[in-house]
């Protein structure tokens, strides 16, 4: 019997190490294919459970078991659960009382990061109103499309941005719009104050009858995307895919116990779906910050003992760039959560600031596909198991990049790339993982749709990224595909920055490309541009548009003048070699011109200005 029990320790021993040499992430791979099936069969649960249950259901539940457990800390103040929820029921009976609000209508949030942002959202929730999520930084024509392409009959803002209210005051009140802001009194006509109402509203449950039709499939919130018409998207966000969004910070491994730190907008699916919602999802606390401070970051994380925080590519970097300190690896910080941080940014954040598990993602707000690197392995964005391709089914099809249209064979169907080889990422619409679109807007949803893909009459979400997958089967992210490209974290719509340099008098067209800039994650927007006859590059006032009407992340940097625009056989822009030759004035024989914030105009560029961005003297 001893022979026999030492013969299979033995044989155990040379499986464990047998699968450790030829399967190294076995044991990552089982964890998180058990974490995974577990949250299918939550998310399962909650489709066919009667009456739904809501993330908000959730929150109430939190509520009941801990109400006294902080949930946000914002600026020296914490805010227990019950108190959020509390608040949220005095949000819900003012707007109920004064913008006589209902089940289905669709609310505008034009707000920053603060903590009335949660209870108002929550408030909506209550009374079953999906909550649209405005970008605080857009303006004038980009606030009044992303407005009304959700439909919506109100709009609530905060103090700060009443100036960018009343700039399209005059439109809202033609359409019977009605504008609330986040102030004890306001003295323009059209513009209601909310804070008193809310102040003096009882603070007593609402019913569940006021969100009774409320479904799995019902929208939630719309969020907006960036896209080619030029102007944001709103994206369709159901209950489901809440849930799903939600499910991520469990998928990493964050436990009730974890405190997280969210320092990206709330009107980001980053901030909110991940960061707030996910917060919710675990019952945990979240620090909440107006804005990411690269100086306070750490400082923040010591003070509140954060062990979870957020990032996109840029912030991390901005991390790294800090001074060096004595006591960076003083802190509590186990997971990092986002997406977009490059590979060298990356090794150097962990060896400056400890061993903290970078959970790097791939996801698209209206998209129906994404991945996690649960491995950390430096550089991927995710891994590919069985399971995940089994509820998420998907492919990498060859791509033609001077086209900017997937390859063909002569059946007319597309073709899988090759292990390792770059492709376009398309994710099957099935059940499990639906494709809703944008609201309002049918032609873009419907160029999002890929038919014909694998087999006649199938049907895929498009991507719009290039990615490969390795032999081990992680995943990298290459580039972006088509009108649109990032900078900042954030999306810029090449053809709205086109419209808004074609308001400058002496622009006759426009190209809008991004550029690769060195030690920078994403692409800088840079523009070719043709003149009026008998026009010079007006610097001034160019600059006033783009200052006026573009968000900064959004405005060009660099401008180039051509006497002509290269145009594809079908009339669109050329724009791979333009992006290929960049903004070096030693290479370019076109004009070239910077824009230099500091004179608050643009200049010509010159060797020396490219030699000061290159070694990082000016900052972009």
């Amino acid at each position: 019997m001893y022979l026999w029990l030492t013969a299979l320790a033995g044989l155990a021993i040379l499986f464990f190490f047998y699968i450790r040499a030829h399967f190294p992430y076995f044991s990552a791979d089982f964890w998180t294919v058990l974490r995974s099936v577990g949250l299918g069969l939550r998310l399962l649960k909650y489709k066919r459970i009667k009456p739904f249950y809501s993330i908000l259901d959730c929150f109430l539940d939190a509520v009941k078991s801990h109400p006294d457990k902080i949930f946000l800390h914002f600026e020296g103040r914490a805010y227990t659960y019950g108190e959020v929820d509390r608040q949220s029921n005095k949000v819900s009976r003012a707007l109920q009382a004064e913008a006589r609000l209902k089940e289905g209508d669709a609310v505008a949030l034009f707000m920053a990061n603060e903590p009335s942002f949660v209870w108002i959202w929550l408030g909506l929730a209550k009374l079953g109103c999906p909550a649209a999520l405005l970008n605080f930084n857009i303006r004038s024509k980009s606030l009044l499309h992303c407005f009304s392409c959700c439909g919506a009959k109100v709009i609530i803002a905060s103090p700060e941005l009443q100036g960018a209210v009343e700039e399209v005051l005059p439109t809202l009140r033609e359409q019977g719009i009605s504008v609330y802001l986040l102030s004890e009194s306001c003295s323009v006509p059209g513009i209601n104050a909310l804070s008193d109402k809310i102040s003096q509203a009882s603070d007593q449950p609402m019913s569940r009858d006021l969100r009774a039709n409320v479904h799995i499939r019902s929208t939630a919130i719309y969020i907006y995307t960036s896209g080619t018409t030029g102007l944001p998207k709103a994206a369709v966000v159901t209950h489901e895919r809440v849930w799903a969004s939600s499910f991520l910070q469990a998928a990493c491994g964050v436990t009730t116990e974890d405190i997280f730190y969210i320092n990206l907008p709330l009107y980001h699916s980053a901030g909110f779906l991940i960061g707030l919602v996910g917060g919710i999802e675990r019952g945990i606390t979240i620090i909440l910050r107006r804005k990411f401070s690269a100086s306070q970051f750490w400082d923040d994380c010591r003070k509140h003992d954060v062990t979870v925080m957020q990032y996109i590519g840029e912030t991390m970097r901005y991390l790294c760039n800090m001074p060096k300190k004595e006591n960076e690896k003083n802190h509590k910080v186990r997971i990092a959560i986002g997406n977009g941080v490059r590979p060298d940014v990356w090794a150097e954040f962990l060896h400056r600031f400890g061993d903290i598990k970078v959970k790097e993602l791939y996801a698209a707000t209206e998209g129906n596909i994404g991945f996690i690197n649960y491995t950390s392995k430096i550089g991927a964005v995710g891994r590919v198991n069985f399971v995940h391709k089994f509820f998420f089914p998907f492919t990498v099809i060859k791509f033609d990049i001077e086209k900017e249209e997937p390859v063909r064979n002569s059946a007319g169907l597309c073709i899988r790339a090759a292990v390792g080889e770059t492709g376009l990422l398309v994710g099957k619409v099935t059940q499990r993982s639906p494709f809703v679109g944008y609201a309002g807007n049918q032609q873009q949803t419907e160029k999002k749709r890929l038919r014909d893909v694998l087999k006649k009459g199938d049907l895929y979400f498009n991507s719009g990224d290039l990615l490969r997958i390795d032999s081990d089967n992680f995943v990298y992210f290459q580039d972006r595909v088509g009108d649109t490209f990032r900078w900042k974290g954030e999306n810029v719509a090449t053809s709205e920055v086109a419209d808004i340099l074609t308001m400058a008098y002496c622009v006759l067209e426009a190209n809008v490309y991004g550029v690769k800039v060195e030690g920078h994650e994403g692409r800088i927007g840079m523009a070719a541009v043709t003149l009026k006859e008998g026009q010079d590059f007006d610097c001034a006032d160019a600059y006033k548009q783009v200052a006026t009407f573009l968000p900064t992340y959004a405005r060009p940097r660099f401008i180039r003048i051509q006497p002509s625009l290269e145009m594809t056989g079908t009339f669109k822009m050329k724009k791979v070699k333009l992006v290929e030759e960049g903004f070096n004035p030693a290479q370019i024989n076109d004009p070239l011109y910077f824009l230099d914030p500091e004179k608050k105009t643009y200049v010509p560029m010159t060797e020396e200005i490219y030699r000061a961005i290159a070694s990082m003297e000016i900052k972009l």
